[in-house]
């Protein structure tokens, strides 16, 4: 890579990592198409779920004898609507406002993508406002149990992201041995 210069288009580069274009669908049978980045949120949410049993065996949670696995099962099943309605609608109102308010049964056009982190970030908060408030327990109590088990899924989002060629970052340095090139992004590498 010593000879591109910044700025080059990388596509003389042999060594220059390209975006491999994965199909997004995972799966057809017939009709229906199971994407991966779907995959992606199952494995998110069932990462969540192993996670914070096992955060029932250590302190502060083990000695709390009010938390059990019946509450993870809630605060998962909080979680995943959270995840759902605040990412959807979070697109809805911050990217494409005006269209959505124009045609708004396209809102329940999930299948069509368009989710925010930002939304799915506030519909999780509300989602454990809620439960802390049903089960009286402190709402920092819960956030506490709720943080440790969320890095795998929001990596697990990430790899969706990747597998869609989509959230690509800003324009890399060629020489840099993880530049790539993604498919609407130009022809100048960027971080992954």
């Amino acid at each position: 890579m010593s000879g591109v210069r910044w700025g080059a288009c990388p596509v003389h580069n042999p060594g220059m990592l390209i975006h491999p274009q994965i199909d997004p669908v995972a799966l057809q049978l017939g009709p229906l198409a199971i994407h991966w980045y779907g995959l992606t949120y199952l494995a998110a949410f069932g990462l969540f779920f192993w996670l914070g049993v096992r955060r029932l065996g250590h302190a502060p949670f083990k000695h709390l004898q009010q938390w059990q696995n019946r509450d993870v099962e809630d605060i998962l099943f909080l979680g995943v609507l959270g995840v759902i309605l605040g990412g959807r609608v979070g697109y809805c109102l911050f990217y494409k406002p005006a269209y959505y308010l124009s045609n708004p049964l396209e809102i329940f056009a999930i299948w069509q993508g368009g989710m925010s982190f930002h939304g799915g970030l506030l519909g999780v908060m509300l989602a454990m406002v809620w439960f802390a408030r049903t089960r009286e327990r402190p709402f920092l109590q819960v956030m506490d149990f709720v943080a440790p088990c969320v890095p795998t899924g929001l990596a697990a989002g990430r790899v969706g992201n990747f597998i869609n060629g989509e959230l690509w970052g800003r324009v890399a340095d060629p020489s840099l041995p993880w530049g790539m090139v993604f498919r609407g992004a130009g022809d100048l590498p960027r971080h992954p």
